[in-house]
């Protein structure tokens, strides 16, 4: 019996409740929720991308036109004429681009679907009409842009600076816009499609005047 009260005091006792838990590593429980907070922007780079582009073609073109007819010609009917005439050139343009593009992404979707005998679910298929359509309404906005700054200022000179003005501010706005709905750098986006106008206004406007001047 005293045999056995030793054994019992040497041992040490082992209950359940004394079972160590295998412990949780904080960073463990970071990295999900970090991996929950993970959003995939490749749906939304797809309809930005087009909306983008179509307020900066409208915005762009329309402007480049106005400056460089404005380079030879002083009158204000002949600018928004111009304009008119690239708003509704261009959006037209853009709508048919857009659709012909994403409806040969949308068949080529669909025959690899079928060739990997998969279900074809239209819902996650590529929408050419509501492409187009994105398309013209952004071209739309970028392109009234310039057309209001000048619609209304007679004197040559002044319209000129107003126009690169208004311009230049929805430059910076759009870009500003794209960089906030794709988390990237405001000011890196803001300056790329900034100079990228100056640039289109300018070469317009410059070759314009250097026709012109040689008498073509």
């Amino acid at each position: 019996m005293e045999d056995h009260n030793k054994l019992s005091q040497i041992a040490p006792s082992s209950s359940p409740t004394d079972i160590e838990a295998p412990q949780r590593n904080p960073q463990d429980d970071q990295q999900h929720e970090n991996d929950d907070d993970v959003v995939d922007y490749t749906q939304r780079a797809q309809w930005l991308r087009a909306a983008v582009l179509g307020a900066n073609n409208g915005l762009l073109s329309t402007a480049s036109l106005m400056m460089g007819v404005g380079a030879v010609r002083k009158d204000v009917k002949t600018m928004i004429l111009t304009g008119v005439a690239g708003f509704v050139a261009g959006a037209c343009s853009m709508a048919i681009g857009e659709f012909v593009s994403v409806y040969s992404q949308y068949d080529m979707e669909v025959a690899q679907l079928k060739r990997e005998r998969k279900e074809v679910n239209k819902a996650k298929l590529p929408n050419p009409f509501y492409a187009a359509a994105a398309s013209t309404i952004a071209f739309a906005m970028g392109a009234v842009v310039p057309l209001l700054g000048a619609a209304f200022i007679k004197e040559y000179k002044v319209r000129l600076v107003v126009v690169v003005g208004v311009v230049s501010a929805a430059l910076i706005g759009f870009g500003g816009l794209s960089a906030v709905l794709a988390k990237a750098s405001m000011v890196k986006s803001s300056s790329r499609i900034l100079v990228g106008g100056w640039l289109a206004m300018g070469i317009t406007f410059g070759l314009t005047k250097s026709v012109d001047s040689i008498g073509v």
